[in-house]
């Protein structure tokens, strides 16, 4: 039998949890509701909280100010060709998908080649260039966003999804570098050296040694480069305009719409646009507690 003391803890405790998790996704409850109203219910000023189906009594009298008609009509919107440029939002998400996901992969099998050789050799300066490569991540990227629209006008990069996916990669590789090389120098080496002596190469050891069990750790990696590829905004916005727009700038767009701001359609875009992180999250969450705890236990 509990004491009533446990039960009183264990009860406060449950509650905060509850408290917590209910504040934690109100944000996402609120999308889902603002998606499935009309414009009229999403801009209302006094909020539908209640959802009701069917023919009845108007639903601002009989205590029902509270409730909403669920429509689809904010998720149809998104098939709907823009005005100014003729694509729908799948356009962009599809765009988004292709950058976010070859920039992500880019980075981490880059990232952990590198990672590889600052942990597994010695190189001459090896702090200072894992230093000068933690410093590109340390101005804000619009501080340098002048000179790099300038050299992708050069190049002929803008507009360009390899422009995007070329900057993506460069940015999130110095996090994959330090990521990646926390997970490899947890790896011990006897097992390459026996791999070796058994008549391995050094990229053979690599391949089936080092890449099977520093698996947790690239996919802590992807998650991190592909939420950071995914949101971004700034570079998006200033080196295209057309061709590989992305979803955070197809949302900033809306704002120039003649009827207002549509939010049950920018709801459903945002939850749509979350599904493809998630899914992968979910996909890769074998790996990810193990990666997260990589190293705090001794074998």
């Amino acid at each position: 039998m509990m004491p009533t003391g446990a039960k009183i803890v264990r009860f406060v405790g449950w509650l905060f949890v509850g408290a917590y998790l209910g504040a934690a996704t109100l944000p996402l409850s609120w999308l889902v509701m603002t998606s499935v109203k009309s414009k009229e219910d999403s801009i209302s000023l006094r909020p539908k909280l209640i959802p009701i189906t069917g023919t009845g009594p108007d639903r601002e009298s009989s205590g029902r100010a509270l409730a909403f008609h669920p429509t689809v009509a904010g998720y149809a919107s998104l098939g709907d060709p823009d005005t100014a440029t003729g694509r729908s939002f799948f356009h962009y998400l599809g765009n988004s998908i292709v950058i976010g996901l070859i920039s992500t992969v880019a980075t981490v099998f880059i990232g952990t080649g590198c990672a590889y050789g600052f942990s597994r050799y010695s190189i001459p300066g090896s702090k200072d260039w894992l230093f000068f490569i933690l410093s590109t991540r340390f101005l804000p990227p619009l501080a340098i966003v002048v000179p790099v629209l300038m050299m992708y006008r050069e190049f002929d990069l803008q507009n360009t999804h390899l422009g995007l996916i070329l900057l993506y990669t460069s940015f999130n590789l110095s996090l994959a570098v330090w990521l990646m090389k926390g997970f490899i120098d947890e790896i011990p080496l006897a097992y390459e050296e026996a791999a070796l002596v058994d008549g391995y190469t050094r990229m053979h050891a690599f391949a089936s040694i080092i890449l099977p069990r520093a698996a947790p750790g690239m996919a802590v990696t992807a998650v991190f480069c592909l939420i950071s590829a995914w949101n971004e905004y700034g570079f998006a916005m200033t080196l295209n305009n057309q061709g590989a727009v992305t979803v955070p700038v197809y949302f900033a767009g809306l704002q120039g719409n003649v009827h207002g701001l549509p939010w049950p359609q920018i709801a459903a875009g945002a939850l749509i646009f979350v599904g493809p992180i998630i899914l992968f999250t979910v996909l890769v969450r074998r790996h990810l507690l193990r990666g997260v705890t990589f190293g705090t236990i001794k074998q």
